[in-house]
């Protein structure tokens, strides 16, 4: 469990951060500080194994054990790199943080989005099952969507987070299908039974399109060409969520994915030739578009593509020696990439501005920043000495070895020469132009060095490039370990050193770093050549006139389909389910009528079912009338609980006698505000359209029904019935299996109900609608809205009807009942006493915010999914008991009633968070405007006098003029 639990920490010190802020500005730092250590304090006796080369698989649960789903953990050398990147990173980075967020910005909300994107991380690396990995990877852009937007009041802040979850969240979409072929290919979705399978996976012939999706969600992820974008438009999140983003997390979530798989999807020509050319046209792209960016983020951005794609494009080769360059390199990468982002937060925290045409001479008022820069952009362009000269050379020495194979054995290397010349070249950039030459002019800010808060977390890092650039031996235990986990066999000799004496890679290196030197002294007039193609060849621009033309694709079948016409819409509904009926009908084998013989039908059901014939044709004869319609419906639906009565279903009767008392009441209130009439329809030829359609589709439901009726079905009902008592401990087969059985079902319907009724909130809240005075025949609303009788009896009467909810809510495990009903019956007898006592009344004594209860409700229910775990059973399962008490006796004591309980309050919240909106709209009072005549005398229309003001006359009329549309 010790996994579990430290994936957990980040996720719980979420919720504390923001909490503790009532405590003080900085509490909220604390908090997030000692998630991080708590973490890595539970992560450093797993790792001592881990570290031995023991591979250790913790299993929570089954979680969908019919589909191989299970909620299981993974640490080995592979995830234990990551984990450490992933908490020691992100601790430097709280800590710095601390110090570089404005008394403006909320930190207890940036520590809540950091520590959650933490958890988030640390989900995908340690998960060993790939759904898990999954619905982390997806928290991850989630997580990273908040962070990246986290300063709202910015519209590129909201620009670049919709852009970069639009384009992981698209990755991870292909990724799962991607996943679905692969865990069928291998048999199960466990990473220990997939990386075993590597060459059934392989010899498959749905290896391609599989692969294909998974490295889709790859490269979106981790920001490959032509994905590459989305990453420099994140630059407008705060510096220490880039410096984490880009180092450590996010963008190698797909690096990881890459290694974790590599054993069972590399070795095929598809494999070589998609990663390893696409990591470096990333490369080469990277490095040369970072060169003419001012922002000193945003060069730092695309130097991150451009070390990713060199990345990606080791693990492409696929050689051994290639996987142990990849992993080096991931290594020194986030030791310099965090240092840089952060002097470059530095900067623009002591000066103002990140623009590089801005600054310069930095040194003489940062002496500490420049050094530290210098030695960071030193090993970003791979100067020896450092880190990133180490893994370069080992980067440029496989690229010369694969390169032999193809017939033109110096077209590779030229092409990464090229791309590592513009490595150099923007590396000297941004360390000599802030720091060296002429003193900047006219800064918002006088320069200085940093409090040593911000200082000491870039030093660490630095000294880290530089303890591994001078002495690479420390690092080959943790490599060595890693590669082994990495290609799940013995790792290949090598050996991490400073010189490897004269190959084809020094002069390689050589000539880079004299060319970077050679570009950046003539950087005017590659600029001025840069200035000819900018706009012209530009994958953001590209992006948003795709996402244009899609929204205006969308919008134009939107406007054709649902063109505020709900009669188009239900003629394209049914037309539709007519087509495809009929074509089932008239392509299928058999006869309609099947061998299965009827029942007997009795005279009582014979007039129920008259009366509902009867009730639903009167409704479409007078649909005009809204509110005889409205009372018509209501009769369809008792004669639909006389049915479920019949046919010994007493739970669904309750339900659907409370469902139509509720949504009566909800539709009158509805109603109210629209006219009590609809319009005649005089155009002859569409009224017999709809009768046609009408009566194709009646008969197609009834020759559909008949068809099945009169066939014979296997039942899964016998199973229910014989396991209800024994497994549920329940002898009401229909709530055993709602709250048992199907429990992750009815979980999923009560968070929809719960989302639809917060949806009506959002539609109703503040909203202003017109009410009329009199009705259509001028007589006025009975001004007795509260009539004395019933509000007296509907007081006394509450009590009662409560105490049968609390008593439907208990007894529904045995007898009919459950939370549904119970939450009906109690919604139902306060709508009542609010139609009864009105509004004002109502509101002194009901919460208008239910909110709350609806969150409990879904709380409740969930955390007994959660003590399953606990206790080892899949998600929801339930268990009982039974308990003997002297007074009491014996009587069952079951886990699904707290389940129960919380669909209670889910149905009481919803139906009362709609009910209480509807009621209080704000009401501006009218006479209707085509008054019908009294007493053989046409009433005259309300004059402009009657009218409170112009706006709400012109306003009025605007509703009355949808509401006859409609």
């Amino acid at each position: 469990m010790g996994l579990a639990y430290l994936t957990l920490i980040p996720f719980i010190g979420a919720i504390f951060t923001k909490l503790s802020t009532r405590l003080g500005r900085y509490s909220s730092a604390w908090v997030a500080i000692l998630s991080a250590m708590l973490s890595l304090f539970l992560l450093w006796p797993l790792a001592m194994q881990a570290w031995q080369g023991n591979t250790v698989i913790q299993r929570i649960t089954p979680w969908m054990p019919e589909l191989g789903i299970s909620l299981a953990f993974r640490l080995d050398g592979l995830s234990l790199l990551f984990s450490l990147m992933i908490l020691l990173v992100g601790l430097i980075v709280v800590i710095y943080a601390r110090y570089y967020l404005s008394p403006r910005d909320s930190m207890g909300r940036f520590y809540s989005y950091l520590l959650l994107f933490m958890g988030s991380m640390l989900g995908v690396v340690l998960s060993e099952n790939i759904i898990q990995l999954l619905m982390f990877w997806e928290l991850t852009s989630l997580s990273s969507f908040l962070l990246i937007s986290y300063w709202q009041q910015r519209e590129e802040a909201s620009r670049g987070a919709r852009m970069a979850l639009t384009i992981t969240g698209g990755g991870g979409l292909a990724m799962l299908g991607g996943f679905l072929l692969l865990g069928n290919m291998a048999g199960s979705y466990d990473l220990s039974d997939i990386l075993l399978a590597g060459d059934a996976i392989r010899s498959h012939e749905h290896y391609p399109l599989m692969l294909l999706l998974i490295l889709l969600g790859v490269f979106t992820k981790s920001a490959q060409f032509p994905f590459h974008f989305w990453l420099p438009n994140a630059m407008a999140a705060p510096t220490p969520v880039s410096a984490y983003l880009h180092s450590a997390t996010m963008v190698k979530a797909g690096i990881f994915l890459l290694a974790r798989l590599f054993p069972a999807l590399s070795g095929t020509p598809e494999w070589t030739w998609i990663v390893s050319g696409v990591g470096i046209a990333t490369f080469v792209t990277g490095s040369y578009i970072a060169l003419f960016k001012h922002d000193m983020k945003a060069l730092l951005a695309y130097s991150t593509i451009s070390h990713l794609g060199l990345i990606v494009a080791l693990f492409g080769i696929g050689t051994p020696l290639a996987v142990v360059a990849g992993i080096f390199h991931i290594i020194n990468h986030a030791t310099f990439k965090a240092s840089l982002f952060m002097l470059a937060g530095i900067v623009d925290h002591e000066t103002g501005t990140r623009d590089i045409r801005h600054l310069g001479g930095l040194r003489r008022y940062m002496p500490y920043s420049a050094v530290l820069m210098v030695i960071a952009a030193a090993a970003m362009a791979g100067i020896p000495g450092l880190n990133g000269f180490i893994s370069k050379e080992m980067f440029l020495d496989q690229i010369v070895a694969h390169g032999n194979t193809f017939p033109h054995q110096w077209l590779l290397p030229a092409i990464v020469t090229a791309g590592a010349v513009f490595s150099a070249a923007y590396s000297i950039r941004i360390a000599h132009s802030v720091f060296f030459g002429s003193e900047p002019d006219d800064l918002p800010k006088a320069p200085h060095d940093p409090s040593s808060g911000m200082q000491i977390p870039v030093a660490i890092l630095v000294a880290a490039c530089v303890a591994v650039g001078v002495l690479p031996a420390i690092a080959e235990p943790l490599v060595t370990l890693v590669t082994a986990s990495t290609l799940q066999t013995a790792p290949p000799a090598f050996h991490l050193a400073i010189w490897h004496g004269l190959t084809p890679a020094l002069w390689m290196s050589a000539i880079a770093l004299a060319g970077g030197i050679l570009v950046y002294r003539q950087r005017e007039a590659f600029f001025s050549l840069q200035t000819l193609v900018d706009g012209r060849i530009d994958a953001k621009i590209m992006y948003n006139g795709a996402m244009r033309r899609l929204f205006a694709w969308s919008g134009a079948i939107t406007m054709n389909a649902d063109n505020l016409s709900q009669k188009r819409m239900l003629w394209i509904l049914f037309v539709t389910a007519i087509v495809l009926g009929g074509y089932g009908f008239i392509s299928g084998e058999g006869s309609l009528v099947g061998s299965r013989a009827m029942l007997p039908v009795d005279p009582m059901s014979i007039m129920v079912a008259i009366i509902m014939i009867a009730a639903t044709i009167a409704t479409v004869v007078m649909h005009q009338q809204r509110f005889t319609s409205l009372i018509l419906v209501g009769a369809v639906g008792l004669g639909v609980a006389l049915t479920f009565v019949k046919f010994s279903a007493p739970d669904l009767a309750l339900t659907q006698l409370a469902v139509e008392f509720i949504t009566s009441v909800l539709l009158l209130l509805a109603l109210f505000f629209l006219p009590q009439t609809t319009p005649d329809e005089q155009d002859r030829l569409r009224q017999t359209r709809d009768i046609v359609i009408a009566v194709l589709a009646g008969l197609g439901v009834a020759a559909l029904s008949y068809a099945v009726l009169t066939r014979e079905y296997e039942t899964i009902a016998d199973y229910f019935i014989e396991n209800s008592v024994s497994g549920g401990g329940g002898a009401n087969v229909v709530n055993v299996l709602l709250v048992d059985f199907r429990g992750f079902d009815t979980m999923g319907e009560i968070t929809v109900l719960a989302l639809a009724g917060l949806g009506i909130y959002a539609m109703l809240d503040q909203l202003q609608l017109l009410s009329p005075k009199q009705d259509a025949e001028g007589r006025p609303w009975n001004p007795d809205t509260h009539p004395l009788i019933l509000a007296t009896f509907s007081r006394i009467l509450l009590p009662l009807a409560l105490l049968v909810a609390v008593f439907i809510l208990l007894r529904g495990h045995n007898l009919p009942g459950g939370g549904f009903i119970a939450g009906l019956i109690t919604s139902a007898a306060l709508i009542v006493q609010y139609l009864a006592n009105g509004v004002e009344w109502t509101r002194t004594k009901l919460p208008a915010n239910t909110h709350p209860l609806i969150g409990y409700g879904l709380l409740t229910s969930a955390s007994t999914g959660v003590a399953s775990w606990y206790f080892g059973y899949p998600f929801l399962t339930s268990t009982f008991d039974h308990v003997h008490l002297p007074v009491l006796g014996e009587f069952e004591l079951a886990s699904a009633m707290a389940f129960d309980i919380g669909v209670f309050l889910v149905v009481v919240g919803t139906s009362l968070l709609i009910l209480i909106n509807l009621g209080m709209i704000h009401q501006v009072s009218y006479l209707p405007r085509a008054s019908k005549p009294t007493g053989g005398k046409e009433a005259k229309p309300a004059s402009a006098a009657t009218m409170a003001n112009k706006p709400e006359k012109l306003a009025m009329k605007k509703q009355e003029d949808m509401s006859w549309k409609r």
